[in-house]
């Protein structure tokens, strides 16, 4: 069962000036080695888990657990769904968003989102495809066991060198959150209401994305830029969707964070 909400992980000491908002949608917990390492250098952060089944329940959720645990306007950095939700909230409610760090964004147009699923099929061998998808479709992910394998499968399809030893986070994976989210935000792609959304974003925008993530870096890049001319973009090379995992990427990944998080 999801959280009740507000459900918002504190780490570090206050003030609290970034929030990292974990995948999915419907991953909680995602977030947290993101918010570990950075509370590790010394930055107080929040992980909200988000429990709402709709796009706007999620924005509203997070906008309460900003208004509840952060005494400023926050940096707010997205992992992959987190970083449109991101970019929703900031659009909406633009007094709690200092700025938005995007991490391993999904494209905004759905035309760059057509090769995706081939680019990880094609990184998995057949048997390895095959219980990727029945793990997928079916309830294997209910269990701790199923769900730790579908994480591992989807590191491997999606990583480019992921670190040996770094530790899985606990992930509370809801897939009611995930179907019910996910079509709604991919319909919003579909309609070009994303895009919409965050044209009207007003803080400094900086995405870090992986030469190697199968989400396509040219369908972040070329939309967002458009919808906003100040858009940082910074390719990580020999990266996967997932830059914290990252043997080659995950030292400039954090370096970009802390630079965010310093004082203007």
């Amino acid at each position: 069962m999801p959280p009740a909400a507000p459900f918002i992980r504190r780490h570090g000491a206050q003030p609290f000036i970034a929030a990292v908002l974990h995948g999915g949608p419907g991953a909680a917990g995602e977030a947290a080695p993101v918010a570990q390492e950075l509370a590790a250098r010394g930055f107080g952060v929040l992980e909200p888990w988000q429990s709402e089944t709709s796009v706007e329940g999620q924005i509203s959720e997070l906008r309460h657990q900003l208004e509840t645990a952060c005494a400023a306007p926050a940096v707010l950095i997205g992992l992959s769904w987190g970083a449109w939700l991101a970019c929703l909230l900031a659009a909406r409610h633009p007094h709690l968003a200092a700025k938005l760090v995007l991490a391993g964004c999904p494209p905004f147009e759905a035309r760059f989102a057509a090769q995706i699923d081939a680019v990880r099929q094609a990184r998995l061998r057949p048997a390895e495809r095959q219980e990727l998808t029945a793990l997928l479709g079916g309830s294997g992910m209910q269990t701790p066991a199923g769900l730790a394998r579908a994480v591992q499968l989807l590191d491997q399809a999606e990583a480019c060198a992921p670190l040996p030893d770094l530790p899985p986070p606990q992930i509370s994976f809801d897939r009611g959150i995930f179907q019910s989210v996910w079509a709604e935000a991919a319909e919003l792609r579909r309609s070009g209401e994303l895009l919409r959304e965050a044209a009207r974003i007003r803080c400094p925008v900086i995405a870090l994305h992986g030469d190697q993530d199968p989400h396509p870096a040219a369908g972040v890049r070329q939309p967002l830029r458009k919808a906003l001319p100040g858009l940082r973009f910074r390719l990580l090379r020999r990266c996967g969707h997932k830059p914290w995992i990252e043997t080659h990427a995950r030292a400039g990944f954090f370096q970009a964070l802390e630079d965010a998080l310093a004082p203007a």
